[in-house]
């Protein structure tokens, strides 16, 4: 007849490690091991889910997540209604992960602000823009109002409108840069079918407001449409 295992001197079970945090242990060093930009998005999110959800695993939920909205960048953007229909996903959860995002927002943002001119940091405007619009479910039009060096005044979504449209109106758009005492503006606006194609409207739209404009002083630098398939400049087109 076999022994009963012996009890420990304090007479106290072991505490039982649950399986995933040695999955959590090498997941963290293959992070250290070989960077952020190698791992796949679920694996990425698996990490950050690490951090929110200490007591669970969280594997199958990442690739919940990614299976449901498409993309890493998708899962961040998506609204705090539609994450909560992802099983295993609370309130406190989703405003974390809305929190994350806002962080990612702001440290783009950053990059195009610290006293330099916009234009000299293409590739951080155009992240920054992608940061903030690309996954949006409606249109939005941002514009980015700068001074004489370029550098950044503010930053501000004049208008939100449907699925494919957004009411732009060009006397609203100068008479707030007038306000913001701005000497040029870049225009964004994002198209949530993904694809940048620029609309005959994107075109008319651009075109009557750099008209205005000119006779101001005030040059319009490009206007860039997002998707989340690229993006596109206007002035690169040559469109206006």
């Amino acid at each position: 007849m076999a022994r009963p295992p012996k009890a420990p001197p304090n007479g106290l079970a072991e505490p039982i490690t649950p399986h995933y945090f040695g999955h959590r242990e090498r997941a963290r060093e293959r992070f250290n091991t070989v960077g952020g930009n190698a791992l796949q998005d679920y694996e990425l999110l698996e990490l950050l889910l690490h951090q929110l959800l200490p007591q669970r695993d969280t594997k199958e939920l990442a690739k919940a997540l990614i299976t449901k909205f498409g993309s890493f960048s998708e899962v961040l953007g998506a609204s705090p209604q539609r994450l909560t229909e992802v099983k295993g996903l609370g309130d406190t959860t989703v405003t974390n992960l809305k929190i994350i995002q806002a962080v990612a927002q702001r440290y783009s943002r950053d990059k195009i602000v610290l006293d330099r001119p916009v234009l000299g940091s293409w590739t951080a405007l155009i992240d920054y823009c992608r940061s903030q619009m690309a996954y949006e479910t409606k249109e939005q039009f941002r514009i980015l109002f700068l001074d004489k060096k370029n550098q950044l005044i503010t930053d501000e979504v004049q208008q939100t409108g449907t699925v494919d449209h957004t009411p732009v109106y060009p006397r609203e758009v100068i008479r707030r840069t007038l306000e913001l005492s701005a000497t040029a503006l870049i225009m964004v606006h994002n198209h949530p079918s993904g694809d940048p194609t620029p609309s005959a409207a994107d075109v008319s739209m651009t075109k009557a407001i750099s008209d205005v404009a000119k006779p101001l002083g005030i040059t319009v630098h490009d206007h860039i449409i997002i998707g989340k398939n690229g993006h596109v400049s206007m002035k690169g087109l040559k469109l206006f």
